[in-house]
């Protein structure tokens, strides 16, 4: 019975790799199109060179499907087509956004006819091949786990090197950027992942800690002050990244990713109010004292302002008013691919304003849209966060999908006026080789998370080997000579072969009797067996509770207890286990 349910756990999670290869391709078709549709309306023409284009990148689909098909049967079939669409989809409004900014800075000579489609097709090859080498070489997510603290170290020095370097004035104040031999990336991308790992791994040693109660206040049971202080740590950390590198979007990240966790492993409400009036208080006195935030949040409150005869160039931007008016342009349908004129933004297509141009070429359908994409992205990540047993890959899973959650609104909410700006790149869609490498990290590791998760649900566990086994003695004398010492010799010799003890032991001739428990040994018959409990498993049996169980792990008949029962046997002809959670033979 179990090798038929191991067997058709398996035929499922192949019918899961063809819809993921139907949704691949879906994927792949639809970003052709839309390439096709915008060099249509700019030119004229077919996209030059669009099967030299479109052939590697089938590739290279092909390889990240065959991978996940070889090293992660089991994973959710729908993670790797969205990563897949959303990266196509920003490609091609990159190479739209170059034929319109080529044509509009022809004569100017500045760095903005530059096209930023071919480095950026350069950097999905090499981010899509590291997430490939992280699903194929690294065999369960819980290897990370041994390094949760070295992690830690490594993201704190990357989070705090962008400082020590000097700012650029096409940065707008912000220090973001490590650069070195002429190559730049942003740190904070790869920080936001090491930090969620590390998140997971205090997270999980130190929740029974952090949910203690402490005092009332106002109708809220605020935490202990002593183990309040890591929250306190990680808040202190998230200004100082405000204050000195002058990055609102990452510290909202890192202070938030925090928070969701730390209610998610706690399941305390009063942790959730604390750090909201903590982000809130500390952003507001930063916003007020620090020039750089406090302009980011002037622009967010008037964003017209720039059209006034007399303003503050330092601080009032036009390009929040120019995202306005072009969302607005959009309407419901938009102007059409390749018909719109989002180039009009400066920087749009280098930036997360390549958000705009989905506003008014796609309008509010298309913005919605891609919305629903992100966020069935973020739905099955925190649907593998449930169906996973472990409490690291739960709170991992949540981490990663909050992470990807957070910066998708902190940069919708910029560009559409609903907060202020923060710099943040948008996930797969803005150009950005940190990014895009950081962000397919992510899916990475939500396919292997995944994987665990769809294991444990379709391929039923074997019985564990770590439990003692109920087999036949090869000494029939000595377990006689055992049966006599326990005072129960007359009533087991005397039962007929076939009939067994409340463990479901044989107890004829030729059998030894289950290891009991201390207190059967000291005379109390009917004690159940002093059985280990691993990790997620359930409790054993108890005979002695009519259909009851030792912490609720598993129902069964009520058993004999006496040693001189008559009783006949009514139970099943399995192991007594106990068993991983829905895994009883008996009840399969």
């Amino acid at each position: 019975m179990q090798s038929t349910a191991r067997g058709e756990g398996r035929r499922l999670a192949a019918r899961h790799r063809n819809i993921e290869l139907g949704l691949l391709a879906l994927a792949v078709a639809v970003c052709v199109a839309g390439h096709i549709d915008a060099d249509l309306a700019l030119t004229g023409k077919m996209p030059p060179n669009l099967l030299m284009r479109l052939l590697p990148l089938v590739g290279l689909v092909g390889a990240a499907h065959m991978a996940v098909r070889r090293f992660a049967p089991y994973a959710d079939p729908l993670i790797l087509p969205l990563g897949v669409f959303l990266t196509g989809f920003g490609l091609m409004l990159l190479d739209r956004l170059d034929i319109s900014y080529a044509a509009a800075h022809a004569k100017k000579g500045d760095f903005q006819k530059l096209p930023a489609a071919p480095q950026q097709f350069m950097w999905v090859f090499i981010a899509v091949v590291v997430s490939l080498a992280l699903v194929v070489f690294i065999k369960h997510h819980r290897f990370f786990q041994r390094y949760v603290y070295i992690l830690m170290a490594g993201a704190l020095v990357l989070l705090a090197a962008p400082a020590f370097f000097p700012g650029r004035p096409e940065d707008f104040g912000a220090k973001r950027w490590i650069r070195l031999f002429g190559l730049s990336f942003e740190p904070d991308e790869f920080v936001k992942v090491a930090i969620t790992i590390f998140f997971a791994g205090y997270l999980m040693a130190s929740r029974d800690a952090l949910a203690l109660a402490g005092r009332k206040i106002w109708g809220m049971t605020l935490p202990r002050g002593r183990h309040a202080g890591p929250v306190l740590a990680i808040w202190v950390m998230s200004l100082l990244v405000l204050i000195f590198e002058r990055d609102l979007g990452t510290s909202l990240i890192f202070f938030g990713i925090f928070v969701v966790m730390l209610y998610v492993a706690t399941e305390r409400t009063s942790w959730v109010v604390l750090g909201l009036l903590m982000a809130v208080g500390g952003a507001a006195v930063v916003g007020t004292l620090e020039p750089h935030v406090h302009g980011r949040v002037e622009a967010w409150l008037h964003p017209l302002d720039i059209y006034k005869p007399v303003h503050d160039k330092a601080i009032i931007s036009d390009q929040p008013a120019e995202a306005l008016f072009s969302l607005g342009t959009g309407h419901l349908t938009g102007t059409g691919l390749g018909s719109g004129r989002p180039w009009l933004i400066g920087f749009a297509g280098r930036s997360d304003f390549v958000f705009t141009t989905i506003g008014e070429e796609l309008g509010l359908a298309g913005v919605t849209a891609v919305l629903l994409v992100y966020l069935l992205l973020v739905q099955r990540g925190l649907r593998t966060a449930v169906g996973l047993t472990d409490p690291f890959g739960k709170l991992l899973a949540t981490g990663l999908s909050t992470a990807l959650a957070l910066q998708v609104f902190v940069v919708v909410g910029g560009v559409s006026g609903l907060v202020p700006l923060t710099g943040k790149a948008l996930p797969f869609l803005a150009a950005g080789g940190s990014s895009l490498l950081a962000n397919w990290l992510t899916v990475a590791l939500l396919i292997k998370l995944s994987d665990s998760a769809g294991r444990t649900a379709l391929e039923p566990a074997l019985p564990s080997t770590d439990f003692p086994a109920q087999v036949a003695s090869k000494r029939p004398a000595q377990g006689d000579q055992r049966a006599g010492q326990a005072g129960q010799g007359d009533g087991q010799a005397g039962q007929t072969p076939g009939r067994t003890p409340a463990h479901g032991t044989p107890s004829g001739p030729g059998s030894e009797p289950a290891p009991e428990a201390s207190g059967q040994q000291a005379g109390r018959p009917g004690a159940v067996a002093d059985f280990p409990t691993a990790p997620g498993y359930g409790t054993a049996p108890d005979p002695s509770r009519p259909g009851g169980t030792l912490g609720g792990g598993f129902h069964t008949p009520a058993q004999p207890s006496g040693p001189h029962s008559s009783t006949p046997h009514s139970s099943t002809p399995y192991p007594p286990g106990p068993y991983p959670p829905n895994q009883n033979p008996a009840t399969a």
